[in-house]
C-alpha cells in the first residue's frame, strides 16, 4: 500500500524497524523541549500530514518501552486518524510517572498502525439474539 505523506519535520519519514513490524514510530517535531510533569498531558506535533485511502484509518498507539520504562503513554489510546483528515498528526501524551519527563525534538513518542475498517449500517430492532454470555461483561468471564 502506498500512502501520500507530507513531511514538514526535520526527521526522516517513518519506517518499519523490522520486516514484520505492524507500526512505525512517530517522532516529536519541536522547536524546544517539552517538560512534562507528573500527571500532566500535552499535544506533541510530528510535522507529518497523511492522505489515507478510503476504508483505512491510522491508529496512534503508545510505545511499549516508553510506557514501561518512563510511564509515558498516549492518553486517547488508540487515537484514530480518519481517511478524510488532512491536518498535522499530533500525539496526546500523558505522564503517569511520579517523575518529570522531558520530550526532545526527534524523540520517538508513539507508533502509527494503518488498519482497514468498515462503516456499519445501523438498523433498529426491539431485541437482540440471545447468547450464553448474555449481558455479562467487565470481567464476567473470569479474571
Amino acid at each position: 500500500m502506498k500512502i501520500k505523506i507530507v513531511n514538514q519535520s526535520s526527521h526522516p519519514l517513518p519506517a518499519y524497524e523490522t520486516s514484520q513490524s505492524a507500526g512505525v514510530d512517530l517522532r516529536a517535531n519541536l522547536n524546544e523541549a517539552i517538560h512534562l510533569k507528573s500527571l500532566e498531558r500535552v499535544l506533541v506535533k510530528t510535522g507529518l500530514f497523511i492522505e489515507l485511502p478510503k476504508g483505512f484509518e491510522a491508529q496512534v498507539r503508545p510505545r511499549s518501552g516508553l510506557a514501561l520504562k518512563k510511564g509515558i503513554t498516549v492518553l486517547n489510546s488508540p487515537g484514530t486518524i480518519d481517511a478524510d483528515y488532512r491536518g498535522e498528526i499530533g500525539v496526546i501524551l500523558i505522564n503517569l510517572s511520579p517523575e518529570n519527563f522531558t520530550i526532545q525534538n526527534g524523540d520517538r513518542i508513539a507508533q502509527l498502525v494503518i488498519a482497514q475498517h468498515e462503516q456499519a449500517e445501523w438498523f433498529e430492532v426491539q431485541e437482540l439474539n440471545a447468547t450464553s454470555r448474555g449481558e455479562g461483561g467487565f470481567g464476567s468471564t473470569g479474571n
